[in-house]
């Protein structure tokens, strides 16, 4: 059995890791290189295995650094099967046909140029129609839901608690008399965000392929995101000019409506109008209300099952280009736009027309990867180029941490003390490599499993797991164990989700009993 890391390995972007046993190839992930030039040109490498190869992508959520190269695996030949949460699927639905569209756009201004140069010219990565055939690959899998791949491998997906429908990957596989389970985290949520779940804890594994992208840092906040943003807009609003906050349009978007939409209710806003720009965000919005039984408890209480959020006073969703443009004369306005990293999207010309207006205040909200432009900002650039043209930073910077989708390095180190039995090895991804070292070291240090920072690219062979002799003995001795424990957890008043694993457990047993009979 071997694990390729194929990227997030030393960078947070381009999350791919490659499983292969005797028989099957599983790939983990598919997702785009963002940030520096460097790390982008990675993009147009040829896939390091031929995608016809691959048996199954298993997919955690749908951040096009997590899903962002499915197209182009696609297209190059891959004919398995992708597996994803219903949410997921619908948000890939329309991410990547926007990331593809992106592509195209920026691919038809480079090819100006290099015609005017004589150049050669370029192609896309992938096309719209590529990001459009990609979705006919999906299968929907729910949460806890075992779903056999092969006679010898079986996954579930538990809530990460992340965005809505992202999951943690659990993968057991029987090889040789033993079987061997991995986890793969995905990205690990923070405790306590609107509308998603906290992030789930798992009992056992053997190898687990870990986030780090704030392994480095604490979420330094006293405050709650609602008090400290409601601070932000009334400070703009007495300076007269836009609050701009570039927002990722999967879940932080939400994230701000939802709080938004707390503070238009409550009656605490200045009359300073709010503007989503961002088709993807929009598009991205609809999707959320349509899961309205992904939302936790809270959100869900909040917001009516049949609410439109595009009839709530205060809030408009901007449709046209027309209508993104004329908020280049706007003054006392809140913008939020994409993309959440600077990187593309209409949040450039936003910031184009409002970083040299000292009255204006620029908010961040989420990680900005190294090279961003969002990056270069957050490291007090005073000046910065945006469509070639230079561009003065006189607005205010301001950052909210709290909003992170992402755990802490506490809320990281807590999710691994969660394991009952410590795994044999923990291989630290998905960060820069600041971050990953210092978790690294944490984890080392104070819980007793192995941990590995590996490269990119790098191999790893995985033994086997423990092996379990199927003896009458062992059976006997298992379902006793079960038998005298069962009753009393069941007393002492377990969550729904619990009783749902045990009864789908069991039903599996049954099953299994009823076949040998």
């Amino acid at each position: 059995m071997r694990l390729q890391f194929l990227g997030a390995a030393g960078i947070v972007t381009g999350s791919c890791f490659l499983l292969e046993t005797a028989k099957t190839r599983i790939m983990v992930d598919c997702g785009l290189f963002q940030g520096r030039r460097d790390v982008r040109e990675l993009n147009y490498q040829d896939f390091k295995v031929p995608p016809a190869s691959v048996d199954y992508v298993l997919l955690t959520h749908a951040h096009i650094d997590h899903s962002g190269l499915i197209p182009k695996l696609v297209k190059h030949g891959f004919k398995g099967t992708i597996y994803a949460t219903p949410p997921t699927i619908e948000l890939c639905g329309v991410m990547l046909p926007d990331s593809a569209y992106i592509q195209e756009m920026e691919v038809e201004r480079k090819n100006r140029k290099n015609r005017r140069a004589g150049r050669s010219l370029i192609e896309p990565i992938y096309t719209v129609e590529d990001a459009c055939k990609a979705q006919s690959y999906f299968k929907a899998v729910n949460y806890d839901e075992i779903t056999q791949l092969t006679p010898d491998i079986r996954m579930r997906f538990v809530d990460a608690g992340h965005i809505l429908g992202s999951a943690m990957i659990e993968i057991c596989i029987n090889e040789d008399g033993a079987e061997t389970k991995l986890v793969f985290s995905g990205d690990i949520g923070n405790k306590d965000q609107p509308i998603v779940n906290d992030p789930s804890y798992i009992d056992d594994a053997d190898y687990v392929i870990m986030e780090s992208t704030y392994g480095a840092r604490l979420h330094d906040q006293k405050e709650k995101e609602i008090e400290l943003l409601h601070q932000v807009i009334w400070q703009t609003y007495n300076k007269g000019g836009n609050l701009v906050i570039p927002a990722f349009a999967v879940e932080r978007t939400q994230d701000l409506l939802y709080h938004l939409y707390l503070l238009i209710q409550e009656k605490r806003m200045p009359p300073m109008p709010i503007y989503i720009d961002s088709p993807l965000a929009t598009a991205a919005t609809e999707v959320f209300m349509d899961h309205h039984d992904f939302f936790d408890q809270e959100a869900a209480d909040l917001i009516p099952e049949d609410e439109d959020m595009h009839q709530i006073p205060g809030i408009k969703f901007t449709k046209t280009v027309a209508e993104s443009m004329a908020l280049n004369k706007a003054d006392r306005v809140i913008i939020i736009s994409a993309s959440g990293m600077c990187e593309a999207g209409r949040i450039r010309h936003h910031l184009k027309y409002n970083l040299w207006r000292p009255e204006s205040t620029v908010l961040f909200v989420g990680f900005q990867a190294d090279g961003s432009l969002g990056r270069q900002i957050l490291d007090g650039r005073q000046c910065v180029r945006i469509f070639g043209d230079e561009i003065a930073v006189k607005a205010d910077i301001k950052v909210i941490e709290g909003y992170s989708s992402h755990a802490d390095q506490a809320g990281l180190v807590q999710w691994v003390k969660g394991f009952r039995r410590p795994p044999r090895e923990v291989f630290i991804v998905h960060g820069e490599q600041e971050a990953s070292a210092a978790l690294a070291d944490l984890l080392g240090t104070e819980h007793g499993p192995r941990v590995t920072v590996p490269s990119l690219g790098q191999s790893v062979e995985l033994l086997p797991g423990r092996a379990i002799a199927p003896t009458e003995e062992n059976i006997k001795t298992l379902y006793a164990s079960i038998t005298a424990r069962l009753p009393e957890l069941l007393v002492s008043g377990i969550d729904h989700r619990t009783r749902s694993e045990i009864l789908k457990g069991l039903a599996h047993l049954d099953h299994i009993i009823k076949k040998a009979e």
